[in-house]
């Protein structure tokens, strides 16, 4: 195993930075304060390509690997880990519409989606699924050349504020074989958003829920074949695990960074608090469990470019390990800063604001160890490379 980055892979990770450094991290505490959406900034992020990271190149992407996607994300969250979420999830949308479109339809959203110039919203989750995902309700009747779709969603980030939308919906019967996906306008006549939703933090994207009431979608805009929709869905949302995982480690890394200088800076009892043992333990330990999550995800994200049976398995489990990590390391940031970390002049209450619900999307964390157990004990292998 070679653990170097290559030349390429540092030249993405260094533009990324310098992104961050310039474009998101003097702003994040605005955007999140006044819970502003950073359209502009996310529109020069698609011009440097991170728009459209893995998309395929013949409709404006970069076509990287999910492994080039992680360094570049890691690197951006250190920014704004808020702002840089939604970028993976625009991703997705993006590499969807262009993996499975029919290449008419790829043709007319994806370069405009990877150029950052339109922006689009996933549409799973439903208020009465919730984790139970193939259990979902919208749905989606053929009518001569449309689809007549009906149903809601929730918790959908950026909804309200996006160009297009990947919907999720039902087509025949029930489980996952019955479901569908669709590209659809985010303007169509009888699409109706709900209220911004008042959320603890990934307060620089809107999140909202859509209601389909009799909205006409063309044939020619679903993916794929009916009853595909949920395979695309959950390959969405493998690259989604490692994509927030990545965003979880590039957060706790600016905490730790934050925190190192500041116990070196900071004077107790007659010296700097990087001087007392227990303060070296905790900074050692942090420093640890974040490399160790660092690598699980880079792992995954090889087994699911390299289209390794087992690579569900691994995203899940480094969706699980690394947004557990990475809250702790940000939680464990915040209590070396004392009384500071949890005032808004530091950035270390949004960091654990912000890494907080990466526990919860793509699939809780409860969910990740059902996915997990299902492969070790029913499945009947699990490549640890032992």
């Amino acid at each position: 195993m070679d653990f170097a980055l290559s030349d390429e892979q540092i030249a993405f990770r260094d533009s990324a930075r310098a992104f961050a450094d310039n474009e998101l991290a003097p702003h994040a505490a605005h955007w999140d304060e006044a819970e502003i959406f950073p359209v502009d900034a996310i529109r020069r992020a698609g011009e440097i390509g991170f728009c459209g990271l893995y998309t395929p190149e013949q409709y404006g992407g970069l076509g990287l690997t999910r492994q080039d996607a992680a360094i570049v994300f890691e690197a951006l969250a250190g920014g704004c880990t808020s702002t840089t979420a939604y970028l993976t999830i625009h991703n997705m949308v993006s590499w969807m519409i262009g993996s499975f479109a029919r290449p008419e339809v790829a043709a007319q959203w994806v370069p405009q989606l990877a150029s950052g110039e339109l922006l689009g919203s996933y549409c799973l989750t439903e208020p009465g699924a919730g984790s139970d995902a193939a259990n979902l309700r919208t749905r989606a009747e053929r009518d001569g050349d449309g689809y007549i779709l009906n149903g809601s969603k929730a918790f959908i980030s950026g909804a309200g504020s996006t160009d297009v939308l990947v919907v999720m919906a039902r087509t025949g019967g029930p489980g996952p074989k019955g479901i569908s996906a669709f590209v659809v306008p985010a303007d169509l006549p009888g699409i109706v958003y709900g209220k911004k939703e008042k959320k603890m933090g990934w307060n620089s994207q809107p999140t909202r829920a859509i209601t389909f009431d009799n909205v006409v979608v063309p044939a020619a805009n679903l993916l794929g074949e009916e009853g595909q929709g949920f395979a695309f869905a959950m390959k969405g949302l493998d690259g989604g695990r490692i994509n927030i995982a990545t965003c979880s480690v590039g957060t706790a890394q600016a905490a730790l960074d934050a925190a190192t200088r500041y116990v070196q800076e900071r004077q107790q009892f007659g010296q700097p608090l990087a001087e007392f043992q227990s303060v070296q333990f905790r900074l050692a330990d942090m420093v640890t469990e974040l490399v160790a999550a660092r690598q699980m995800v880079r792992l995954a994200a090889w087994k699911l470019d390299n289209g390794s049976a087992d690579a569900s398995a691994y995203c899940a489990m480094a969706k699980r390990f690394a947004t557990d990590t990475g809250f702790k390391v940000a939680n464990e940031a915040l209590q070396l800063f004392g009384g500071y970390g949890y005032i808004k002049e530091y950035p270390l209450e949004r960091y654990v604001r912000d890494n907080r619900v990466h526990q919860i999307l793509e699939g809780t964390n409860e969910i990740m160890r059902v996915i997990i157990a299902r492969r070790l004990l029913q499945d009947g292998a699990l490549d640890t490379l032992r």
